[in-house]
């Protein structure tokens, strides 16, 4: 789509979600914006950067309780908190934790009503794509759910068909959650087992509730899945289901903690294949809404080595042709990296050095366990969307 425009939702104000000494650290989405900045991204042609304002409470209360939002603010004023999901060690409590959630989710809903206005054919906000937090609960180092908020927001605008797709290697369990009884919008979440990986959820058997069935299909990959079985499984389950729901507008998850360095899961992608899943996404939203996408961040623990190079592809991919793998990291980027976490590997390319294969799946034809797993999520939802689970041409 060679006339799209996207938005880059991005202010240093989005730095403030910072658990202090903690997996989900900002200095990644600090490199991230650095590294895109000094390779020519942020600056090509159709680019528009926008500062985003915290969400009100109006917009956090369509997914969030009061009594949560009361919560939040108040766990940082008393030391001894508990409840809610606070003051624990996934989620401890920051100054200003309402505030900075507030404007994460305040980003995600800039970036949705850019596209859906229709002044940017895609938009991104790398900070977002926090998908654990509950309706009254903070999970998995989310305080409030960024994406829910924002497809909330679209829904109360007049939308009719949403579609989320979470391929961070946690279960997007939050977002499922949100909307598991709305048949309006699609969540489609393939993250590594629940036998094996937080948050225990995402199991093909959840396909919606009452009245919404179909509305949540989960791929539940084994550890130790590699470029080859993700994208199989990837090709197999999503183009055919969100082809079949028609969706106006897409929206993505894009964590990049499937990768092979994560220091908290077991999958075993490289940043080449990351790259692959971006182009691939794109190319959905293109062909089924008209190119509106909504490209979120997510998790992603190796905060040098992965995360900056991963993420800066997705804003390639976002904003115009894909960069080249070879791409030297930039000396001023290499330095900036160095001072902010001395003694971390400085990756010298956007490469991990692999080529991902792509592998078309066929009943049968590959009996491996991502095999079983790609079978289990058809067998369970495809029937939902009057697919033949058995029919590799779907």
């Amino acid at each position: 789509m060679a006339d799209a425009t996207t938005a880059v939702v991005w202010d240093e104000a989005l730095l403030a979600y910072d658990m202090g000494d903690h997996p989900l650290n900002p200095v990644r989405v600090e490199l991230t914006v650095a590294l895109a900045r000094e390779l020519g991204v942020l600056d090509r042609p159709g680019v528009r950067m926008i500062s985003p304002s915290p969400a009100g409470e109006a917009a956090l209360t369509r997914i969030h309780s009061a009594g949560y939002l009361d919560a939040v603010r108040h766990a940082p004023l008393d030391p001894f908190f508990r409840g809610w999901g606070l003051n624990t060690v996934d989620n401890p409590v920051f100054d200003n934790m309402h505030e900075a959630s507030a404007w994460i989710c305040g980003a995600s809903i800039a970036a949705a009503e850019a596209v859906w206005s229709g002044a940017s054919t895609r938009a991104v906000n790398i900070s977002g794509g926090l998908h654990h937090a509950m309706a009254e609960r903070a999970a998995g180092f989310c305080v409030y759910n960024d994406p829910a908020v924002a497809i909330a927001q679209l829904l109360d605008q007049g939308a009719e068909r949403i579609a989320y797709i979470d391929i961070d290697v946690h279960h997007g369990d939050g977002v499922q959650a949100a909307f598991y009884n709305d048949p309006r919008v699609l969540t489609v979440s393939l993250h590594e087992s629940p036998l094996t990986l937080f948050p225990g959820t995402g199991y093909p058997e959840e396909t919606g509730g009452s009245g919404a069935e179909g509305s949540a299909v989960n791929v539940a990959l084994p550890p130790s899945t590699g470029d080859a079985g993700w994208l199989r499984a990837f090709h197999a389950v999503v183009p055919s289901v969100v082809r079949a729901f028609q969706p106006q507008i897409l929206f993505t998850q894009c964590g990049a903690d499937s990768h092979r360095l994560d220091p908290l899961a077991d999958l075993k992608l490289s940043v080449d294949g990351q790259r692959a899943a971006y182009i691939a996404l794109r190319d959905l939203a293109d062909d089924l809404c008209d190119g509106k996408w909504v490209a979120l961040g997510g998790g992603g623990y190796a905060l040098v080595e992965v995360v900056p190079r991963a993420w800066t592809h997705l804003l390639a991919v976002a904003t115009g042709e894909p960069l080249d793998p070879a791409t030297p990291t930039p000396p001023g980027w290499r330095r900036l990296a160095a001072q902010r976490r001395p003694q971390t590997y400085i990756p010298q390319t956007l490469t991990d050095g692999t080529a991902p294969p792509v592998e078309r799946w066929a009943p049968g034809t590959t009996p491996d366990d991502v095999d079983k797993a790609i079978l289990a999520t058809r067998m369970a939802a495809f029937p939902l969307f009057g697919l033949d689970p058995h029919d590799g041409r779907d």
